[in-house]
This record gives structure tokens, sequence and C-alpha cells, in this order.
């Protein structure tokens, strides 16, 4: 079968995540309106995001090895259209229980698309290009964000639909992306990986956990502790310890996305042309650590507007390109989707704990500003960290050569 143009695979790609995104986002804005409805105190609000992200994390490491076993496309395709569905229902939830399952589905949905996508696009990608690739797919995150804040937002507020009207809207077309991915997308690695040996499936097994992708994967858990706290709670944050209006709260939360594509892209450029990217990682991080102290410390409108472009010009959005791109460096080609769902995996257990605990220090303190600064100290300690990596990838972690292992005939597996 002819193989897809590599620039339609890229943006099916991006569009995949503007969607997962998008979906995702729409509960922000509106967590005040579910808690109204089913008097919910903040721990119960964190909870429907928490409950979310740890089905979102579980299928990582899973997915990961079903992917480079039947076939990432399938396995991403799947859970693509599950997760679909489970955003219309979660709309169509009637209680705080049957809405906490229903997120709990769409998380496992969403759970099957990031290790069988990055591992697709990192095997079609050339070195070269590939943070730059990585932050142009990447960009669809953002795009989404604002997508979901803005949207859910003015459906809910500006039209006064209800705050269910969102789900089902982007349900729709969340699907359908499902299904042109099936359509369009092809990966044939999966057959290439039955041509390997048992011995060298074990020994490749260690290049998960070498100490540069132990760091990177503290790093990840890290940065995205403080991402995804402040996409749970930065829209009510803004709405009850700013007194902004909450039809506005979505436009001003969509400036961290809008901000970052720009930088997602230069910082993704340069890192395929420096010889090293530790400086530019630890520079990214330590930036974003300084934003997440200053939104909460500065009292200024303008300031807090400032920080939260400048969080979004240098924080997770983009950083994460540079190290996508550092991890298909230092890993095997026959290991991309078990890496990045280990990476993956690690990144999102912190967004497990961060909207939960953030609501939980703010029943205690009455406040939201401390889960900002611990997001902030978080950063920090992974930064100094990942300054304990290796500058140099090791030989060994070069791709898989198949066809000189299929020299040990006594060892192939037919």
């Amino acid at each position: 079968m002819k193989k897809t143009h590599p620039a339609l695979v890229i943006f099916l790609f991006f569009l995949g995540w503007v969607f997962m995104y998008a979906d995702r986002n729409i509960l922000s804005p509106v967590m005040g309106s579910i808690g109204e409805e089913w008097n919910l105190d903040k721990s119960q609000l964190g909870l429907m995001a928490t409950v979310f992200f740890a089905a979102y994390a579980f299928m990582q490491i899973p997915t990961g090895f079903l992917a480079d076993k039947f076939g990432r496309v399938k396995v991403l395709v799947i859970g693509f259209i599950v997760f679909g569905v489970g955003t219309y229902l979660s709309g169509a939830s009637t209680t705080f229980g049957i809405f906490l399952m229903m997120r709990a589905l769409t998380g496992l949905g969403e759970g099957t698309y990031y290790g069988s996508q990055y591992g697709i696009s990192s095997t079609i990608t050339p070195k070269k290009y590939r943070g730059l690739v990585a932050a142009l797919i990447n960009s669809g995150m953002a795009f989404g964000i604002s997508l979901g804040f803005m949207s859910s937002s003015y459906f809910t507020y500006s039209l006064n639909k209800g705050w269910q009207f969102p789900f089902y809207v982007f349900a729709i077309p969340t699907i359908i992306i499902g299904i042109l991915i099936a359509l369009f997308v092809r990966d044939d690695s999966h057959k290439q990986k039955k041509q390997a040996v048992h011995v060298q499936e074990k020994v490749e097994m260690k290049k998960i956990f070498t100490k540069n992708h132990i760091f990177v994967y503290i790093l990840i858990f890290c940065s995205l502790y403080g991402f995804f706290g402040m996409l749970t709670w930065l829209p009510y944050y803004l709405q009850t310890a700013r007194d902004i209006e909450a039809s506005q709260t979505g436009i001003i939360s969509s400036l961290v996305p809008w901000a970052s594509i720009p930088g997602a892209i230069l910082f993704g450029f340069l890192s395929d042309r420096i010889k090293s990217k530790k400086p530019l990682i630890i520079g990214l991080a330590l930036a974003g650590a300084i934003c997440q102290f200053a939104i909460p410390y500065t009292d200024n409108y303008s300031f807090l507007i400032v920080g939260l472009c400048m969080y979004g010009l240098l924080g997770k959005l983009a950083l994460d390109p540079v190290l996508i791109s550092y991890m298909a460096d230092i890993t095997p080609q026959s290991m991309y989707s078990r890496v990045y769902g280990f990476f993956n995996f690690s990144g999102m257990l912190s967004s497990i704990f961060a909207p939960y605990i953030t609501g939980y220090f703010a029943d205690k303190t009455g406040s939201l500003e401390f889960g900002f600064y611990l997001a902030g100290g978080l950063l920090i300690i992974g930064a100094v960290l990942f300054m304990f990596t290796n500058d140099k990838n090791k030989s060994e972690e070069k791709p898989l050569n198949t066809i000189g292992m299929l020299k040990k005939e006594e060892t192939v597996v037919e």
C-alpha cells in the first residue's frame, strides 16, 4: 500500500493534539458551574481532573508495548474513538459519580495517543528535523488548550448553553479525526519488530532506564506538575482570586498556549542545530520555575499577563519538543513507543496529584497561591537533577540493527 506523505501525517497528528487538549480543557472554565450544580468543594473539583489523569497515566506503559507489538495506528485509533465517546458521555452525566466514571473512560482512551503518535512521527522524521517536527505537532496542544478554554467559556457563559454543551460539541470532530488517522496513517514498524531476537529484546529493555532516561523522567514529572496544576485551576483562580469575569477567563488563560507556539517552534529548531541540548533544557526548566513563582506573587494585572505569556513562551510547551527530540537521540528506534510511554507516564503521574493537591491546600489555606509556588520548587529540583546527565549519547544507544541480528540464525524468531 502506498505510504502517506509525512506532511499529512504531521498535520493529522497536529489535529489529534488539538482535540486531545480541547476536550480535556473544556472542563476548567466550567468547574465553578459544575461545583454549584453538585455542591462540590475544591478537593472534589480537583478530583475530576485527577480521575481523568490517573486513567490517562495508567494507559501509557501498556499502550507502548501494545503499539510496538500489534501496530501503533490500530492502538491509537481505537483509543481516540473511545475518548471521543467518553467526552460526549461526560456531558450527558447526571450525577457526580457518573461524571467521574466518564472522565476516567475519556482518560483511558486518550492514553493510547502519546506513545503511539510520537513512535510513528519520530520514526518517519530525519534526526536533523526531530525537534522542529515535534514542535509543530506539539503546537496542536496550544491550539487545543486555547480552543477548549475559549469555547467552553463562550458556550457556557456568553451563550448560556450550560456546562454540558461544550462536551457534546467537541465529541463529534474528535471521533472524525480518529477515523481520518485510521484511513491515512500507515506504520509497519511492528512487522519489523517480529524479525528481532529474544536476547536483544532483553538487552534493549535496559535502555529505557539509563541514567539519562531516568533524569528526563524526573524532569518531565516536575514540568507537568506545574503545567497541569495551572491548566486545571487557572480559570478558577482568575475568577476567585483576581475577580475576573468568568466569560473572560478562557481568553486570558489562552495566553499561555498562544505564547507557547513561537517559543516551541524556536526552541525545537534550535535544539536540532546545537551540539548539546542539555544547557537549553536546563535553562527552559529554570525559566518555567521563575514564571510559576511570578504569576501568583504579583498583584499587578499587567504583570500577571506578562507572567502568563512568559510561561507560555518558556515553560512546559516550549520544553517538550526539546525533550522529545533528546529522547529520540538516546533511544533505539524499535523502542520509541515504549520509551515515550514511560516518558509520558512519568509526566502524567504528576497530573494525578497536582489538581487534587492544589485544591487540598486551597481548602486548608484559603488560597490557590501555594500550588504555584510548589510547582516552581519542583521544577527547580528537576532542573538541578538533569545537570547530572551525560552530555554525550553513548554508541550502544543507537537504533537497532535488525540486519546484523538476523545473521545469528540460531536465535532468530520466525
